[in-house]
């Protein structure tokens, strides 16, 4: 248990909780000659600052499972000038007793699985990417309650033979106008469906609240801006990428972000058999979901170079899924290239952007463009000069990629 540059006296495995934390001291190079030191069981979370000065050194390595507010404590603890550490929680996950559990057995287990070095590191964002992340888990709950509320007074609609065409707008007054006639509605039934359509609206207030405070971020962020040039990412995916990827130089090449990402094909070779599967299972799907949808807008368009590569990989695979995945993964390596500053100047803003800056416009609110002192147009200008003068990684679909980095233009 040495580090050649920061050497650790001891090794602290870290069980937090909302409320609580239990604390586990190891001394010892390896899981089998490691020795409990002393045990700190169900220590209040009030008392992490005094308990970390107190009982722990510089000296000390406090590794932790990732949960739900390990950040937050792995920041507390380096703030206090400690070396802590975030592990992977499928693989701790993986090493649970089916037996016996409490959170003296998890701190102690922590800290063994470093020492046998089977669970990873998980980077801690900085403060500004996890509040980028906070923004993003918020807008896509909000996202999620729109869809259950809609869904829930269509399906109540239905239940008494109202049936509308998709996409009808049912906030606004014409359409509650028309779902009033639509039916006979008793007293109570018209009722439910006024407190479906309440649910309704407010889950749409709270989705353009966290649209526009995206949209704000992207228009301020030039990094952003510049991931947004390339085909098939909107604001909203450039927004995911500043948010999730964070940091792009802890990954070393592109492939260690496909990797992160999820879009490497999983597979099994063992013996003389060998199996090769999807790319569900691992990686972050969130993220992945969302660069595949910008991959079936490129296949869509098909007229650049990345969506008639795209078409020749679904007229050889026949499968559309498969094209789909080739197509994000390409987008993926791209947007490495862009983050790390491998970029070439745009000459000017076509078509396809004019749409983009037209659609991040229309996400902001009213009262943000007052506040602004700007209009629109004001604003679609300021837009189009920052995008000519930002960053863009014009893709080659035929390159192979080495794993070496490739020289930036001059």
């Amino acid at each position: 248990m040495t580090d050649k540059i920061n050497p650790v006296e001891r090794l602290i495995g870290f069980d937090g909780h909302p409320d609580s934390f239990t604390a586990a001291v190891v001394k010892g190079p390896t899981p089998a000659a490691a020795t409990l030191e002393k045990m700190f069981n169900k220590v209040p979370l009030g008392q992490l600052r005094s308990w970390t000065t107190k009982n722990t050194t510089a000296g000390d390595l406090i590794v932790m499972e990732a949960s739900g507010n390990s950040f937050q404590l792995a920041r507390t603890l380096i703030a206090l000038g400690r070396r802590a550490l975030v592990l992977e929680s499928a693989q701790l996950g993986k090493l649970k007793e089916a037996h016996a559990n409490n959170d003296k057995i998890s701190a102690l287990r922590i800290a063994k699985a470093y020492l046998a070095g089977t669970a990873r590191e998980v980077w801690i964002p900085d403060l500004k990417t996890q509040e980028r992340r906070d923004w993003f888990h918020a807008h896509r709950k909000a996202v999620s309650r729109c869809v259950r509320a809609r869904n829930s007074l269509l399906s109540y609609l239905s239940d008494n033979g109202v049936r509308l065409k998709k996409g009808t707008p049912l906030t606004k007054p014409p359409a509650i106008e028309m779902l009033r006639k639509a039916h006979p509605w008793s007293q109570r039934q018209w009722q439910v469906v006024e407190g479906l359509l309440m649910q309704l609206r407010h889950a749409e207030e709270q989705r353009v609240h966290w649209r526009s405070l995206i949209t704000q971020e992207v228009m301020a962020d030039e990094q952003l801006l510049a991931i947004m040039r390339l085909c098939g990412v909107r604001h909203i995916i450039a927004f995911a990428l500043g948010a999730l990827v964070g940091d792009i130089k802890r990954f070393a090449n592109p492939k260690k972000l496909v990797k992160y990402v999820g879009l490497n094909p999983a597979f099994d070779d063992s013996g003389q058999s060998r199996w090769s599967g999807g790319i569900g299972g691992h990686g972050r799907q969130d993220l992945r979901s969302l660069l595949m949808q910008g991959a079936q807008a490129i296949l869509r368009l098909g007229s650049t170079p990345l969506g008639k590569w795209g078409r020749k990989i679904l007229a050889t695979k026949g499968h559309y899924n498969i094209a789909v995945a080739a197509v994000a993964r390409r987008l993926t390596v791209a947007v490495w290239y862009l983050m790390m500053g491998r970029w070439t100047p745009l000459q000017e803003i076509d078509s396809r952007l004019q749409i983009k800056i037209g659609k991040l416009l229309g996400d902001l609110t009213a009262e943000h463009l007052q506040s602004s002192g700007k209009d629109r147009k004001q604003w679609r200008a300021e837009i189009a000069q920052k995008l000519k003068s930002s960053k863009v990684y014009l893709l080659d679909p035929a390159k192979t990629y080495t794993g070496r980095p490739q020289p930036a233009p001059a």
